[in-house]
């Protein structure tokens, strides 16, 4: 079983992840975490020293890795992951299985702005921007989110609900 998590960053999949693997009885996987590991520098280094399009590329050749040498997982993926180098086909390729966690803007905003610091897309915008910044993000990044399997309205749910009901659709 492939399960990989897709959403704008805040939306929850590594929470979501994490209680889902332990579920399911499967491996956790952050796709950000391993290209840290991979590479041995944060993912905000790798932006500031190399830029986005050195991370996106290495995001992909990641990505197709775990999806191809790997079983028996959850995948968390990057906000930005499915919008690069035909992710979303990779994903689709390889598995059934994909969630699209779905969440208000408002929601968003609440989360992130508690973690704008370790957000490089976000961290140096002022408070008042970030529902715009979010919201044109949303309309763009749409497209490809709408391209999983599965969509589930994350907004004001426990992290129970939403693991019962990504356990609901797996039956």
């Amino acid at each position: 079983m492939k399960i990989v998590l897709v959403g704008y960053m805040g939306s929850g999949k590594s929470t979501i992840g994490k209680c889902l693997s332990k579920d399911l009885k499967i491996n956790f996987l952050d796709l950000d975490a391993y290209i840290e590991e991979s590479l041995g520098e944060t993912v905000s280094t790798i932006f500031k020293d190399k830029g986005e399009l050195f991370f996106r590329k290495k995001e992909h050749e990641y990505l197709q890795e775990i999806l191809e040498e790997q079983d028996n997982f959850v995948l968390s993926t990057g906000g930005g992951t499915p919008c690069y180098g035909n992710n979303m086909e990779t994903i689709a390729k390889y598995t059934g299985t994909s969630f699209y966690l779905k969440n208000s803007i408002s929601e968003l905003v609440d989360r992130l702005e508690k973690e704008k610091s370790t957000r490089p897309l976000i961290k140096h915008l002022l408070s008042e921007d970030l529902p715009e910044f979010i919201g044109k993000h949303l309309f763009e990044r749409s497209y490809y989110y709408m391209q999983s399997n599965y969509t589930i309205n994350a907004s004001d749910k426990s992290i129970d609900a939403i693991v019962d009901e990504i356990k609901t659709l797996l039956v």
